[in-house]
């Protein structure tokens, strides 16, 4: 299942970021890394960019970016 695919509210772990390198190393920087947990807390309207809590941190990512990692749902 993809980020993309979660509700605010939900949670789930990460199992796999399917980017290339620049956009992993980045997502690494912020801990979005596989085995991490993470919860969404909030979607734009048009679901265009998300915010997400990875260990205490939030990040906001954009449609793009969040469909290139692969969740488990909690």
């Amino acid at each position: 299942m993809l980020l993309t695919e979660l509700h605010k509210g939900d949670r789930a772990v990460i199992k796999r970021i399917n980017a290339d390198p620049e956009l992993k190393n980045r997502l690494h920087s912020f801990g979005i890394i596989p085995g991490e947990a993470l919860e969404v807390k909030g979607c734009s309207l048009a679901r265009q960019t998300m915010e997400i809590d990875v260990d205490g941190t939030l990040i906001a990512l954009r449609k793009e970016e969040a469909e290139k990692i692969e969740v488990e749902k909690e």
